[in-house]
This record gives C-alpha cells, sequence and structure tokens, in this order.
C-alpha cells in the first residue's frame, strides 16, 4: 500500500508524534491507522523504559478553580529539560490533565493516574503514549486538590 502524505498527517495528528515516526509507523503496518497507533504506543513504552531513571526537574505547575470558584486543583507535570516544558503542546496536554483533574477531583496523583483520558487511555497510558511524542521522561508529580469559600487559580 501507497502511503501518502495526507496519511502521514492525519496519523500526525491524531497522536501528536513526529511525522518520521508516524510514516515509519505506518509503513509498518501497511496503512493500518489503529495499528500504527499502536505501534507509536508502544514506541512510547520503549522510551519510557530507556528514560525512567533520567531527573525531571523541569516542567508546567498548572492551577484551575472550579466554575463555581469552591474548589481547585493544582497539578505539576514535570520533563527533562525546560525545552519541552515551554512547548506549546506540551502546555496543551498539561492543560488536558488539569480538565480531567478538575472534572475528577481526584484525591491523589493514583487516582489520576488511573482517571480516563479518554475512551482508549487512562491518563497514566496517556502519559506514557506521550512520552513517545516528546522522547523524555514524564512524571505528573504532584497534585493538590483546594477546597473553600473562594478560589482562585493564577498561571
Amino acid at each position: 500500500m501507497a502511503i501518502t502524505a495526507a496519511d502521514v498527517n492525519k496519523l500526525r495528528k491524531q497522536t501528536g508524534a513526529g511525522m518520521m515516526d508516524c510514516k515509519k509507523a505506518l509503513v509498518e503496518t501497511d496503512g493500518d491507522f489503529e495499528a500504527a497507533i499502536d505501534v507509536l504506543r508502544k514506541k512510547g513504552q520503549k522510551v519510557a523504559a530507556k528514560r525512567g531513571d533520567n531527573e525531571a526537574s523541569e516542567g508546567l505547575i498548572f492551577a484551575q478553580a472550579t466554575e463555581d470558584g469552591k474548589a481547585g486543583v493544582i497539578v505539576r507535570l514535570n520533563c527533562e529539560t525546560d525545552f519541552v516544558a515551554k512547548n506549546d503542546d506540551f502546555r496543551a496536554f498539561m492543560q488536558s490533565l488539569v480538565d480531567i483533574a478538575i472534572k475528577e477531583m481526584p484525591t491523589s496523583v493514583d487516582a489520576l493516574m488511573n482517571a480516563r483520558y479518554n475512551d482508549q487511555l487512562s491518563v497514566n497510558e496517556k502519559i506514557t503514549e506521550h512520552v513517545g511524542v516528546v522522547g523524555e521522561k514524564l512524571d505528573l508529580s504532584a497534585l493538590e486538590v483546594v477546597n473553600a469559600d473562594s478560589v482562585v487559580a493564577y498561571n
């Protein structure tokens, strides 16, 4: 099967993986998008295993309050370099994690890691997949839930 640039671009938009990684995954799976996504996910697991001992001392801390202003969350996602932390895609990924935290109000990091990211993946699985995208260790290292008469978040 001939893999077109449009196919590669479609997979890249779905996964956030690099163009060459998407092309290799599509070639390996003869153009099967679902299988290609699995290939990219497995690549993320391999990268995560290799980088597991690396120090993730950079990253972002996002805070967000509920619409009624009675509660809020503070989430910290660490990465290895400030280059990744300053990337717009990483910031968007971080915001998606905060959105899940504000919706679910988990009581611990483990509870957030086990929450559903989407219909197919848990937050933990999505973070592992994202490791394959950014090529660095990612660590969801802190979660605080705040309840008070008035909660305001500032990032």
